[in-house]
């Protein structure tokens, strides 16, 4: 998988890019549990749920179906902002549906694991995507400060995270430019 903080920050730079000013911080937030919220499937390992089980990682909490049904909450319960059902409230679910969907999306572009998904609760078999160029990360805390774990930040840090900043950074001048038009 990459790691968490990659798709938070990917999810919550999605979520400021397109989020309007007034929704913009309960939106990011919901944006990066939808993205992040997935990956607490690991806590199943404790319970002796398995890797390739229904509830394992990657499964279930990793498909598409998962993540309609917490966008939905999400938006009942952490956004609120636009009326219940509203052009607004359908453009918010939609963004955080399509980041929920992009965590096993994500996962499935790694080199290693068994696989996500994608089909859950329909099926459980598990696929890649047929490009594979992130590099899996270690599951657990410690394990991701191990140099593996640390080798796969630097990773999505210049090859995710950076590409993501300079987006936004020319979002941001885009905007203040057709603000000071707008203001002339």
């Amino acid at each position: 998988m990459p790691t968490v903080f990659t798709h938070a920050i990917l999810a919550g730079a999605a979520a400021v890019a397109l989020a309007e000013r007034s929704a913009r911080s309960r939106l990011v937030a919901a944006a990066v549990l939808v993205s992040t919220l997935p990956d607490a499937d690991v806590i199943g390992f404790r319970f002796g749920v398995r890797y390739g089980d229904f509830l394992g990682h990657r499964g279930f909490f990793h498909s598409p179906c998962f993540a309609l049904v917490l966008a939905f909450v999400c938006m009942l319960w952490l956004v609120r902002g636009p009326a219940l059902f509203s052009r607004r409230w359908w453009g918010g679910w939609s963004l955080l549906a399509a980041l929920g969907v992009s965590h096993g999306l994500l996962d499935a572009l790694t080199d290693g694991g068994l696989g996500i998904a994608l089909f859950a609760p329909f099926e459980n078999s598990r696929y890649f995507l047929p490009w594979q160029p992130i590099p899996v990360a270690p599951i657990g805390v410690l394990a991701g400060l191990s140099p593996w774990g640390i080798e796969v930040l630097f990773w999505e840090a210049a090859h995710l995270w950076l590409p993501v900043c300079a987006v936004l950074f020319a979002l941001a001048l885009w905007r203040r430019a057709l603000a000071r038009r707008a203001a002339r």
